[in-house]
């Protein structure tokens, strides 16, 4: 299994992977064209962040993207882990294992990175178990939004 940033070739799995798990996690459909916009966009800009996809012989089985948020608190970049799809036919087989190694891996050799956050749907108990496995806690925060393009 290669960890690999993704390029604009993967856009269109990338986005396929993205419609499968809005409306696995979050029985939502999204706009697949306004999603592929959004794909392309970050693919072409890494100061909005960056996807990353397993790839096992040419053929991607998992991704995941990093979004920044910057703490004053901590004077540091928080990465944010987000997007993240591991196809059916791969999962329990260590793929977002070696996924998040390989972000720690890299967050922990860029000094201006002060930690690894993401967020996780209130009702799914197999993500939470996954990532209390790998040593992340549940923080004190709750997430609330403002969202204009709910059901987009």
């Amino acid at each position: 299994m290669k960890i690999r940033v993704a390029t604009p070739e993967d856009a269109p799995e990338i986005t396929k992977f993205n419609l499968l798990m809005a409306a696995e996690t979050e029985h939502r459909r999204l706009n697949p064209e306004t999603l592929r916009n959004g794909v392309d966009r970050i693919l072409s800009d890494k100061s909005r962040g960056l996807y990353y996809v397993a790839d096992i012989r040419g053929e991607l089985v998992g991704q995941l993207m990093i979004t920044y948020e910057w703490s004053d608190w901590r004077n540091g970049t928080f990465w944010w882990i987000q997007s993240v799809y591991v196809r059916k036919d791969f999962r329990h087989k260590g793929v977002f294992k070696n996924m998040y190694e390989h972000i720690v891996s890299l967050a922990r050799k860029d000094p201006s990175v002060c930690g690894i956050r993401l967020y996780v749907e209130r009702h799914n108990e197999i993500a939470r178990r996954t990532y209390e496995a790998l040593g992340m806690v549940m923080t004190e925060y709750e997430l609330f939004e403002t969202d204009w393009q709910i059901n987009a």
